[in-house]
């Protein structure tokens, strides 16, 4: 490969069967693959499966597109393509034949040492075409795969990333230095940290987890614009102080979440600043910060983890607005169900994406249990207590006492 690749576009060193190319658009994974492929071209015996969702995609993208191969061959090694055959041929000998995800038993019966095989993540019969590709992939002495594609939470996505012998490279749209700089700012301004941006832009696989009280579409719905000050009755920040050691310090993160309520008796999120790895002072600063930043009317703080302590670092960090402490007889997860069901009603909405809040109210499961990111889910919790202060007031069987 020439001068051309930025890190990750060059085949990974030592021995492996499966190339996974996982990156945002715009990355540069249609470079990599066609570079990929002419490379192993230059062996006259090669044998080539190039597969995509469709013919048609074949054609357009990895084989005739602004970077497939035929544009990025170099000059002397340019291959030829005939449609009417679907075959495309080298002045080494070397061959490449197209096959399509919608038309999986193709594949049953040729034999390659090589494939290329692009946007896995969108083809319509792909458990079926991955499987009968990989029974023929025992030409050669070391026959391998390259998959490019922008991630979604497939059955088949998952195969491959947890298959034996795969090497993953990860990108982002921005990582790509060739872009313009128009395009990159205007799609990071408009999807930069929603769930369809961290999937097409950052590569991230995004999805639900089966029984979760948030999913990612529920997210979504909830993104709105920020709510102007005219329309402001009150702004809570609610707090669900770190369990670690004695200092504060390497335990779990200090969930800080700020959220109004409208004059039209809605909810909407709009920060999310939690801090990690702080003192008792710290992040209680972080909190008076987060308070003063937004005019609130009251902290709402988790005392189960030490009440006495969270009293104290608050006063001390000079939270002069009132503070409630409240302390949970039930888990994290029995607050957030009703919660999440003022989410399923409209009647809670965010500014603007938060992604890790948003990682974790997607991890918290119905009927207990979490399977978010981090081991608890801290921010989650500190938005609960904030929008239950807000509109879930008369919720039971939780202990009240007021600084």
């Amino acid at each position: 490969m020439g001068g051309w690749a930025q890190p990750g576009q060059t085949p990974p060193e030592g021995a492996w069967r499966i190339w996974l190319i996982r990156a945002g658009r715009g990355f540069g994974k249609t470079r990599a693959g066609a570079e990929w492929v002419n490379q192993i071209a230059r062996r006259g015996d090669a044998q080539i499966a190039l597969v995509g969702a469709t013919a048609r995609d074949v054609q357009q993208v990895m084989i005739e597109g602004p970077s497939g191969v035929v544009a990025v061959a170099p000059i002397g090694h340019v291959p030829r393509f005939v449609a009417s055959t679907g075959e495309v041929t080298w002045p080494s000998g070397a061959r490449a034949f197209v096959y399509a995800a919608e038309t999986p038993d193709k594949l049953r019966g040729p034999e390659h040492d090589a494939a290329w095989c692009d946007e896995l993540a969108k083809w319509r019969r792909g458990e079926a075409t991955w499987d009968n590709l990989m029974m023929g992939m025992r030409r050669g002495s070391d026959p391998r795969v390259i998959v490019t594609t922008t991630p979604r939470p497939t059955a088949l996505m998952k195969r491959v990333m947890a298959a034996n012998g795969v090497v993953e490279t990860r990108g982002r749209t921005r990582d790509n230095a060739y872009l313009a700089a128009a395009f990159v700012d205007h799609v990071e301004q408009t999807y930069g940290g929603t769930p369809l941006g961290r999937q097409e832009l950052d590569g991230e696989l995004i999805e639900d987890v089966e029984g979760a009280l948030w999913t990612r579409a529920m997210i979504a719905q909830a993104l709105a614009a920020p709510v102007s000050a005219a329309a402001v009755k009150r702004v809570v920040v609610g707090v669900d102080p770190p369990a670690g050691t004695a200092d504060g310090r390497g335990g779990d993160a200090c969930g800080i979440v700020a959220v109004v309520l409208t004059v039209d008796g809605s909810a909407r999120v709009v920060e999310d600043a939690s801090v990690a790895g702080l003192s008792p002072d710290g992040w209680a600063h972080a909190v008076a910060e987060c308070a003063a930043r937004h005019g609130a009317d009251r902290v709402v703080a988790e005392a189960n983890q030490g009440g006495e302590m969270v009293r104290s670092v608050l006063l001390a960090a000079d939270v002069t607005l009132p503070v409630k402490l409240v302390r949970a007889t039930h888990g994290k997860v029995a607050r957030a169900e009703p919660v999440a069901a003022l989410y399923e009603r409209g009647l809670v909405s965010h500014a603007r994406p938060f992604p890790q809040l948003e990682d974790e109210l997607c991890g918290l499961m119905a009927g207990g249990g979490y399977e978010g990111p981090a081991r608890s889910p801290d921010r989650a919790d500190a938005l609960v207590w904030a929008v239950t202060e807000l509109l879930l007031r008369r919720q039971p069987k939780v202990a009240v006492h007021n600084l």
